[in-house]
């Protein structure tokens, strides 16, 4: 299976904010067809600071507003989550979520609650996006980033969140034109490798 063409623009379209492709922001904004942006897109640019940082998420902002925007938020979009980060963090990393705890609490603790806390229990266990879309936005942003420690945990957990094998290396051919042939070609490699693990 590869992606849906509507989940495919939405891994371009995040990928390119977290480059800071601004071309390419404009390019899929002004081509969105009838109905994007929409709340998918909403939600996932809402991520593109966890990936990226706040300067980037308010570049990104600024941009989109300048040639359309992300049309109007439902309600329930200024709600903070009641919960959901912590039985996420568990999905995404299954046998590996003390480790990955343990990892991100040892160099700073403050650093491993910020990630815990804000990134997991406020950002990625939203509603308005899947979790298995969620962690296919991270494949894309971590594959161009060059990130493959990160991309090979996410690549499993987008599968153990319930995308296909094909679907997670559908998000590197996708944006292979985002990447040098080596940072490709390991991305690809990660991919094949973990996602099928």
């Amino acid at each position: 299976m590869t992606l849906a063409e509507p989940d495919r623009r939405l891994v371009r379209l995040f990928a390119a904010c977290v480059l800071g492709e601004w071309d390419e922001v404009r390019t899929l904004r002004r081509s969105a067809p009838a109905g994007e942006p929409d709340r998918r897109w909403r939600e996932a640019i809402l991520m593109v600071h966890v990936f990226a940082g706040f300067p980037r998420g308010v570049e990104t902002y600024d941009v989109l507003a300048a040639c359309g925007g992300l049309g109007e938020l439902d309600p329930d979009e200024t709600t903070e989550p009641a919960s959901g980060g912590a039985e996420l963090f568990e999905r995404i990393y299954a046998d590996a979520s003390d480790d990955v705890r343990g990892l991100l609490l040892r160099h700073n603790p403050m650093f491993g609650r910020w990630v815990l806390d804000h990134a997991y229990g406020r950002v990625l266990c939203r509603t308005g996006l899947a979790a298995d879309r969620r962690e296919l936005l991270a494949c894309a942003a971590l594959a161009v980033l060059g990130q493959d420690r990160q991309l090979a945990s996410h690549a499993r957990g987008a599968v153990r969140c319930g995308a296909t094998p094909d679907e997670v290396a559908a998000v590197v051919t996708s944006l292979t034109d985002r990447m040098s042939p080596d940072r490709a070609e390991s991305a690809r490699a990660i991919v094949q490798r973990f996602a099928r693990a």
